[in-house]
């Protein structure tokens, strides 16, 4: 796996994924994620050569591979023979057929092909519309979409018509409308990671509206999307719209941690519609916000000492740590210490939560992982949707994420959170080792 920019007119696109050569100019990529979800507009022949193309993509990288192991005679010992017998395989668009190549090794080593999109006995493929809720994210405009398919996926993902995308884009703000209304009653959740997330794609009716984004950890410990919404991420007005949406469908009790920026106008929406829910500032947020005050040169010293807090073994340690970043900067970067200590308590309160958590509740990781690629609009872009079309494009790559998340450690801790067991340090209140023992440890 490797980083890669693909450059064309106009755009360019940036993904972590495995790539073969097809031809020049072609790339073949994995790691967006399946749809499970069909694309009428097109056509299965387009499909079948789109998927032999790749297939033959992962055999000519298997002959490279092998390209220099010789029989004695100097022949070479890894060939083509042929195909398999042709099979079906389920895709979005139904059973499609296709040929899978065949390998033969003259030197009897055992070297077989096997097929990543098409494995042996295996008829559902991989599906690859996906990718276009993120390349829209991106800000890839209409007109360029079938030029940024065909640079990932070859040119038969030209099939995809501006009528085709049009029809996706409208089923997708359906989906999205549907899901909006769905009944929370009897839903609750132990942590709420939140944010708001500009994308290279902007709402037609104001440029700084973004996606509103709140995922939820259940009661089995499995991370959730909870809501998925529009609006100024700094305005209290917006979150509370949300968050009243919310309870409006049933969602009564109130997550026992939200965990975000201190920036954004959630907190204030937070204190008015769920004031028992409690609060944790994101340390990769904060830690940036500090260093931003600190000249280059003394960055690495203080982000080290940053460490020092969040890393402790327990909350007294942790205050140490941070009086002691607060004497050493105090005096020459006092904006920087302010900006620490103004969320002092918020920056803690994972302390009183199970220590096993502390690597989720720490950051919102959740959601910044899920749109790494996306977030960070370096220039505006002409490419405007609508709002249906901002929400549902929004939903839709969220909705392909959640299926890869992976549940938090220990989701057994949960059930004790939700009996109402107490937690300090890291540990149920009545197992609380001692201080001394705790920074020991």
């Amino acid at each position: 796996m490797r980083w890669r920019t693909v450059a064309t007119k106009g755009f360019r696109l940036k993904e972590q994924h495995k790539e073969y050569a097809v031809e020049k100019n072609t790339v073949i990529a994995g790691g967006m994620g399946e749809l499970g979800l069909g694309i009428e507009g097109i056509l299965r022949r387009a499909a079948r050569s789109l998927i032999e193309q790749a297939i033959e993509a992962e055999v000519a990288v298997l002959l490279e591979e092998f390209a220099t192991v010789r029989m004695v005679d100097g022949r070479q010992a890894v060939v083509r023979n042929g195909h398999l017998p042709e099979r079906e395989i389920m895709t979005a668009l139904g059973p499609v057929p296709v040929k899978v190549p065949k390998v033969r090794d003259r030197s009897g080593s055992g070297i077989k092909f096997n097929s990543v999109l098409a494995p042996p006995y295996v008829r559902k493929s991989r599906t690859v519309a996906a990718t276009v809720p993120w390349l829209y994210l991106h800000g890839v405009s209409s007109g360029h979409m079938q030029e940024a398919l065909s640079i990932l996926l070859g040119d038969e993902a030209k099939g995809l018509s501006p009528a085709v995308l049009g029809r996706l884009k409208a089923e997708w703000a359906q989906e999205y409308a549907h899901w909006q209304h769905r009944s929370l009653q009897g839903k609750r959740y132990a942590y709420w990671w939140v944010d708001g997330i500009y994308t290279n794609l902007r709402a037609e009716e104001d440029p700084r509206i973004c996606l509103l984004v709140i995922i939820g950890v259940t009661a089995e410990g499995k991370k959730e999307l909870v809501s998925v919404g529009d609006g100024l991420r700094e305005s209290k007005a917006s979150w509370l719209e949300i968050l009243r949406d919310l309870q409006a469908r049933g969602l009564e009790a109130a997550p026992l941690l939200a965990i975000g920026d201190g920036a954004m106008g959630f907190w204030a929406a937070l204190d008015e519609a769920y004031p028992e829910t409690g609060q944790q500032r994101c340390w990769v947020h904060k830690t940036a916000n500090i260093l931003n005050e600190l000249p280059k040169a003394q960055q690495s010293k203080a982000k080290a000492a940053l460490q020092e807090i969040w890393m402790a073994a327990n909350r007294q340690a942790a205050e140490k740590a941070l009086d002691v970043f607060v004497r050493n900067y105090q005096a020459k970067y006092p904006k920087a210490v302010a900006k620490l200590e103004k969320d002092r308590a918020e920056l803690l309160a994972f302390y009183d939560f199970p220590a096993e958590h502390w690597r989720h509740i720490r950051t919102t990781n959740a959601i910044e992982s899920t749109f790494a690629t996306v977030r960070h609009r370096t220039t505006r872009t002409k490419n405007c949707v609508s709002r249906s079309s901002f929400l549902g494009l929004g939903f839709k790559m969220l909705q392909q994420a959640e299926k890869r998340w992976i549940g938090i450690y220990a989701p057994e801790k949960v059930l004790q959170l939700f009996a109402g067991v107490k937690f300090i340090d890291g540990l149920p209140a009545n197992l609380t080792l001692p201080d001394d023992q705790q920074t020991a440890a």
